[in-house]
């Protein structure tokens, strides 16, 4: 199982990317490859003026179209997901997402920017090929907590509802030929 994961954020440590991180830990018990990528992982000019032929550009694109699964983070930004983001989905060429499960993951000032997964985001990545999107998950800081040291903390329910999207994921890319033992063994690592 190969996922990329591509994280909208403009900062390392948000409450968008201690999603993401917590999806990694838990599918990465089940063998798993991640490819990941940030927004600094890029030379700002290759990001900003869509320098195709920059290697930062192949490796994305690359990853990408190798890949199995993306699952995509984002703050919202005025209703809609971060710009950052838009820029590397803009690098992805056309129909990159066909025949990826993707899986979206958001985190806004409250919940009132709930519905921005289905029709801000979907419909971009739609444009991209992507027919197999899992319900997203949004947190705002109702369900994740900034700690003393800086980090965030995923509340219990949020870990649940990211639970259920985890084993939505590994259903979907989980080698059909290794469907009872992979699935099986994923799910105990998980547990």
């Amino acid at each position: 199982m190969h996922i990329v994961t591509l994280a909208g954020s403009p900062s390392a440590n948000s409450r968008s990317t201690s999603m993401l991180d917590y999806l990694r830990q838990r599918i990465g018990a089940a063998n798993a490859q991640f490819s990941s990528f940030a927004l600094d992982d890029f030379d700002p000019n290759a990001l900003v003026q869509g320098h195709w032929d920059h290697p930062d550009v192949a490796a994305l694109r690359d990853a990408v179209l190798a890949s199995d699964a993306v699952v995509i983070t984002t703050p919202v930004y005025q209703a809609s997901f971060s710009g950052g983001l838009k820029l590397m989905l803009d690098l992805l060429p056309q129909g990159a997402l066909t025949r990826k499960t993707v899986l979206a993951l958001a985190t806004g000032g409250s919940d009132h920017h709930l519905l921005m997964l289905d029709y801000a985001l979907k419909p971009v990545l739609s444009s991209l090929g992507a027919r197999h999107q899992l319900a997203g998950v949004y947190a705002s800081p109702l369900h994740i907590e900034k700690e003393m040291d800086g980090r965030y903390r995923l509340g219990e329910e949020l870990q649940s509802r990211l639970n259920v999207v985890i084993d939505e994921l590994i259903d979907a890319i989980a080698p059909a030929t290794a469907e009872p033992r992979t699935r099986h063994a994923a799910r105990l690592a998980l547990a």
